[in-house]
C-alpha cells in the first residue's frame, strides 16, 4: 500500500511539474519599453504592478525594459522594431501618435478589442486624456502615465508676505501682483526667493501650451497637420511669459531649468512653480514647509495641456501577442490599480471610475491636492502633437527660448516658427 501511494504521489508530483513547465513554456512573452530611468523610484512601482499581473496571469510574461526618458523609449522601441527584434508594447509619449502611425509601427486598439466589454473599456477614460490617443476615428493610445501642469505654492511664504495661503493667484494679473509680494531680496538687492518660476527647458512647448490656452488659443488642429503659433493671442501669451521676468521681475530672466526646478521649490528659492502633477508625491514626501497645489491661473480662461505617456501595441505582433498585450493594458488600467498608481506617483487617475474607488476617495479626502489635476481636466486640451512632431516641437521650443532670452521678439520668433512648421506640414493636408 505504502509503495503504491508513493508511486501515485510521485506520478502526481511529476504531472504537476510537467504541467507547470508546459505552462511556462507556452506562456506568451511580451517585451515592454517603459520611460523611467533605470533604478528610478517608478521602476519599483511598475515592477510591483507587473509582478501582480504575473500572479494573476501565469500564461503571460511581461519583461519591462526601462528605457530612460520618453524620447529614449521611443528611439529604443523603434530601433528594436527595425532590427527585427521588436517589442510588443510600450509606454511612450502620448504626442508620438502621428509619428508612430506614419511609420506604420502601431495598431489601433479598436482592431484588437474583440468584445463589447473591451470596446466599452476604450470609452472609460477621461475624454481630454483621449485627445492625444485618438485620431482618424480610431484609438491608438491608452492613457496611463498621464499628467497636467499644476501650480505648486509655498503657503509659509504666502503667510510671510502677508498673503492668504488659501488663495493662490487665479489670474495672470494676480500672478504678477502676488509674485512681486513673494519675491524676497537681501539688503544688497540680491533675490533670495523668486515669486514664481515656469520652466523653459526640457518641455517649454508644454508650458507654453498652457499659457496659449489660458489666452483662448490652442497650438494645433486635431488632425496634426496645422499649427497656430503666430495667432495674435498666442504671441500675446509668449509676451506675457517674457514680461514675468523682464518687466515684472517676479521670476529670473532668460531660461529656467526643468530638471532643477522641483529642488529649487523645495529649497525655498521660489514661492510658486508650475510643474507636472507627476511631482506631487515627491513634493509631498520632501517639502519641509506647508504647501498647496492649485489650478493654473487664467487670462481669458483657465487652461493646461495634458501630458505624459500612453500604452501602444506594436504592429509586428502575432494575434496571440496582441491579445496578451490587450489583457495586460486592461489589467494595468483597472480602477483599483489606477487608484494605487495615482497614490504612489501623483499621476492622474485616468478615468472617473478610479476616483470612485474607496482607496482614492479616502486619499483625496486626506490630501485634497490629489484632486487638483483631475478637476483641471475640465479645462484641459491636447498636448502639442503633429506629424513631424519632433521637428515642429523643436521649432516652437527654439522660438520660446529666443523670446525669453531677448534674442528675438515674441512676434518674430513665433512668426518664423510658424512659417517653418507650415513647410513641414503642408504635404499632410
Amino acid at each position: 500500500m505504502r509503495s503504491e501511494s508513493k508511486r501515485r504521489l510521485a506520478g502526481l508530483t511529476a504531472g504537476l511539474v510537467l504541467g507547470a513547465a508546459t505552462c511556462a513554456a507556452s506562456a506568451v512573452e511580451l517585451t515592454m519599453y517603459y520611460p523611467v530611468a533605470v533604478g528610478g523610484p517608478l521602476t519599483k512601482v511598475v515592477d510591483g504592478l507587473v509582478s501582480g499581473f504575473h500572479a494573476e496571469h501565469p500564461d503571460i510574461k511581461v519583461n519591462a525594459i526601462y528605457a530612460g526618458n520618453y524620447n529614449d523609449a521611443r528611439i529604443k522601441a523603434l530601433a528594436a522594431l527595425k532590427s527585427g527584434q521588436p517589442a510588443q508594447l510600450s509606454v511612450m509619449f502620448s504626442i508620438d501618435i502621428y509619428e508612430l502611425i506614419e511609420q506604420d509601427a502601431i495598431v489601433a486598439f479598436d482592431d484588437v478589442a474583440s468584445t463589447a466589454e473591451e470596446r466599452a473599456w476604450l470609452d472609460s477614460f477621461y475624454p481630454s486624456l483621449m485627445e492625444n490617443g485618438r485620431t482618424a476615428g480610431k484609438t491608438w493610445g491608452i492613457p496611463f502615465q498621464r499628467s497636467t501642469i499644476v501650480m505648486y505654492y509655498n503657503k509659509d511664504a504666502f503667510r510671510e508676505a502677508g498673503l492668504d495661503p488659501e488663495k493662490p493667484p487665479a489670474t495672470w494679473d494676480e500672478l504678477v501682483a502676488m509674485g512681486k509680494q513673494l519675491t524676497k531680496k537681501d539688503a544688497a538687492g540680491n533675490v533670495e526667493r523668486w515669486g514664481a518660476m515656469i520652466p523653459s527647458t526640457g518641455y517649454p512647448y508644454w508650458m507654453f501650451g498652457a499659457l496659449a490656452m489660458q489666452n483662448g488659443e490652442v497650438l494645433m488642429n486635431g488632425a496634426g497637420n496645422e499649427t497656430y503659433f503666430d495667432k495674435p493671442a498666442v504671441v500675446e501669451a509668449l509676451a506675457y511669459w517674457r514680461a514675468l521676468g523682464a518687466t515684472h521681475g517676479v521670476m529670473p530672466e532668460g531660461t529656467i531649468e526643468w530638471g532643477t526646478l522641483r529642488q529649487n521649490f523645495l529649497e525655498g528659492k521660489t514661492a510658486i512653480m508650475w510643474h507636472s502633477t507627476g511631482n506631487l508625491t515627491a513634493v509631498k514626501s520632501n517639502a519641509s514647509f506647508d504647501f498647496g497645489v492649485a489650478m493654473l491661473p487664467a487670462s481669458k480662461r483657465r487652461g493646461t495641456p495634458t501630458g505624459g505617456g500612453n500604452f501602444y501595441i506594436f504592429k509586428q505582433t502575432s494575434p496571440e501577442e496582441r491579445a496578451a498585450a490587450l489583457t495586460f493594458v486592461k489589467w494595468m488600467t483597472q480602477p483599483e490599480r489606477t487608484a494605487e498608481w495615482s497614490i504612489a506617483t501623483g499621476y492622474i487617475g485616468t478615468g472617473p471610475d478610479a476616483y470612485a474607488t474607496d482607496k482614492l476617495k479616502a486619499y483625496v479626502a486626506e490630501f485634497p491636492p490629489a484632486a487638483v489635476a483631475r478637476d483641471q481636466l475640465e479645462f484641459a486640451t491636447a498636448e502639442l502633437s503633429t506629424y513631424q512632431t519632433g521637428r515642429v516641437r523643436k521649432l516652437l521650443d527654439d522660438a520660446i527660448q529666443a523670446a525669453l532670452t531677448g534674442a528675438k521678439s515674441p512676434a518674430d520668433a513665433l512668426g518664423q516658427a510658424q512659417s517653418q512648421a507650415d513647410r513641414l506640414l503642408k504635404r499632410y493636408r
